[in-house]
């Protein structure tokens, strides 16, 4: 199923020489054969298919071998679709997650599944869009990432989910959208999805000047803190933090300087309290809370001068991109 084309050829590399060669001795204002081919065979294709050759976006690229035995390959471009995501349970990753042990083989420790946990925000929804497009494989592109412990919540993540090899590229999203949300009712949930082009998979990842994240956490003390020190954690502003030690095994160890954009407090009891933060994409709030064995200056239990730690952790805003 396709609305749009393109078409590309190879031929014999003596020919294509000789045919540069005569063009450029002959001083002649003419296309090389090689686009001359493309172009014949791209407007008899318009006129029996009834399809358009789009040179910007293209559903499928015909490619024709002229090289000994002619030959046509079709290449389906991917299709991509854009939204937003809430998780609604903690312990389900974003995306896919090999075994640890057998890297995705399949092994007992997995239940030969391939998995180190049994379904993702990507798996949840790309199931269901890979069956409708009847396409080859699903890739998850998502504006960040959560924890596998933290709920996503507000109004969503973005993300652009890739369909490979889409046979079937019409579809009925906001249909799909409301049957997906009802099977993964309580789990995930996927809002405003809308078909979009290529580029935007980068953009959702590429963080502007102004884009900010809000967090709830609940920090849980050693020992009772004075309520009155909390105050001072709203003076939290530039933040260094060394890669923290949980993630460095595959992030570059190096220090990175975020920014708190505001912050309140909120007392539950005497060991425990709620924070409510805005901050700079990429602040890592976990370490921000524990100080991470000194790597993350300043932070929050440095300031209360007790021990404190993340005990329960939320995103309730991600910013448009």
């Amino acid at each position: 199923q396709f609305d749009s084309f393109i078409v590309g050829s190879r031929i014999d590399k003596e020919l294509k020489k000789r045919d540069e060669k005569f063009i450029e001795e002959m001083n002649l204002d003419v296309e090389p054969i090689k686009k001359e081919i493309n172009r014949i065979i791209g407007k008899r294709l318009e006129q029996e298919l009834k399809k358009e050759v789009n040179f910007e976006k293209q559903d499928i690229i015909v490619n024709v071998n002229l090289i000994k035995e002619p030959k046509v390959r079709i290449q389906i471009n991917p299709l991509f679709i854009e939204g937003k995501y809430n998780k609604l349970i903690r312990g389900i990753p974003q995306t896919k997650w090999p075994c640890g042990k057998c890297k995705g083989r399949g092994c007992e420790e997995c239940n030969f599944t391939g998995k180190q946990y049994p379904c993702s925000v990507e798996e949840l929804i790309s199931e269901h869009i890979l069956k409708a497009t009847n396409g080859y494989e699903a890739k998850f592109h998502g504006a960040g990432r959560e924890d596998i412990d933290v709920l996503m919540l507000g109004s969503g993540r973005p993300f652009v989910l890739e369909i490979k090899e889409p046979k079937i590229r019409k579809i009925d999203l906001p249909k799909l959208e409301s049957e997906i949300n009802q099977i993964n009712e309580g789990k995930t949930q996927y809002h405003n999805l809308k078909f979009t082009h290529r580029n935007r998979k980068a953009e959702i990842k590429v963080s502007s000047p102004d884009a900010y994240k809000v967090y709830k956490a609940l920090v849980e003390c050693e020992s009772p803190y004075n309520k009155g020190d909390l105050a001072i954690l709203s003076q939290l502003d530039e933040i260094h933090q060394q890669t923290p030690i949980r993630v460095s095994h595959r992030r570059a160890d190096k220090v990175r300087i975020k920014h708190v954009l505001d912050l309140s407090c909120e007392v539950i009891d005497d060991t425990h309290f709620e924070m409510t933060i805005k901050t700079e994409g990429g602040l890592y709030i976990k370490e921000l809370i524990s100080g991470d064995e000194g790597r993350s200056q300043p932070n929050v239990a440095d300031k209360l001068g007790i021990k404190a730690f993340c005990k329960q952790l939320d995103v309730i805003e991600v910013s448009e991109k």
